[in-house]
């Protein structure tokens, strides 16, 4: 079995990845709201640090980052 945690994407190859669409990934980079990181100018993104963010947006959507929401009538 190969050992991807090394590889790095292009813009193209997150967006086939995540199923979203390229200019989602270049919006969501720009505004660091993505790891990645330029190379001559072009965006570049570790498969690690996507699968790893990845993790993370999932535990923000279950509320694990938030754990005490604001409580209803105060």
């Amino acid at each position: 079995m190969k050992d991807d945690t090394g590889e790095i994407f292009t813009l193209e190859e997150v967006a086939a990845y995540l199923k979203v669409g390229k200019r989602t990934v270049y919006r969501l980079a720009a505004a660091r709201k993505i790891p990645a990181f330029k190379v001559g100018g072009t965006w570049r993104f570790a498969r690690a640090d996507i699968d790893n963010w990845i993790k993370q947006q999932s535990f923000v959507d279950q509320g694990v980052n938030n754990p005490d929401p604001p409580k209803e009538g105060r």
